[in-house]
């Protein structure tokens, strides 16, 4: 078996998927999308390159925060550059900040793709419309609104033969902060790709919470055929809260 050292950045063909990527901890070839790579900036330190556009050798990584969390422990990041880095002891809450960053400004370009309402009754409308692709929850948001909610729109899908997907990724204040709208607990998003974009980093940002319990999202235009809802919590991880 290889060496911890020797899981630095290589670029090979998978038989079928295409490029992929050794992952510097499990030792298991990925594809890229599945993964985070990680770079070293001038000053020493270990950042994360999401979308993988940072110059310099890169460390491979599977996109789980446990995966991360061993790398640390390990320091698998100096054995595999070869060299004395610094690796912030944050380092795996510093990556969900990113990922969360990269939903909230998804959801931004998808209501300036004039694809997202907000607000219970418009987002029930186009539920009703049989034109909402996703619904969003905010995380402390009230558990009857979603529910009520999140029965139409997978009553309705269950009609259309498509696979209902229900984010609960961001708090009501990133969606109001991403939306430019004040107390946002409720949005809906029609078809488009700003939508499947959306759809998109949130698999990848639940992908990376659950420790690979959930895999990539997968969005091919209006047949969403995402596995499973991506979501996050349950009603009582949120709060007695009432709003858009």
């Amino acid at each position: 078996m290889a060496e911890d050292g020797e899981a630095a950045e290589l670029d090979t063909l998978g038989p079928e998927t295409g490029p992929v990527r050794l992952c510097a901890v499990s030792r298991v070839q990925k594809s890229p999308d599945e993964m985070i790579r990680f770079v070293v900036d001038p000053e020493g330190v270990i950042v994360p390159d999401l979308s993988r556009r940072l110059p310099g050798r890169g460390v491979w990584l599977d996109a789980t925060c446990a995966t991360v969390a061993e790398a640390l422990k390990r320091g698998v990041f100096a054995k595999s550059l070869k060299r004395k880095v610094t690796t912030p002891a944050d380092l795996a809450d510093r990556i969900e900040h990113l990922f969360r960053r990269r939903v909230s400004d998804a959801l931004s370009l998808a209501n300036k793709a004039g694809l997202v309402v907000a607000g219970f009754g418009k987002v029930e409308d186009l539920v009703a419309a049989g034109k909402a692709v996703v619904l969003l929850h905010a995380t402390d948001g009230a558990a009857d609104g979603m529910g009520k909610l999140d029965g139409r729109f997978r009553a309705v899908c269950e009609d259309t033969g498509c696979d209902p997907v229900v984010l609960k990724e961001l708090t009501s204040e990133e969606m109001s902060l991403a939306l430019g709208r004040l107390n946002v607990v409720h949005a809906a998003a029609s078809e488009g790709g700003a939508t499947r974009r959306l759809i998109s980093e949130a698999g990848r940002l639940r992908h990376y919470r659950t420790a690979g319990g959930t895999e990539l999202a997968r969005v091919r235009g209006r047949d969403a055929t995402a596995a499973s809802s991506i979501s996050s919590g349950t009603g009582g991880d949120t709060a007695d809260r009432t709003g858009d």
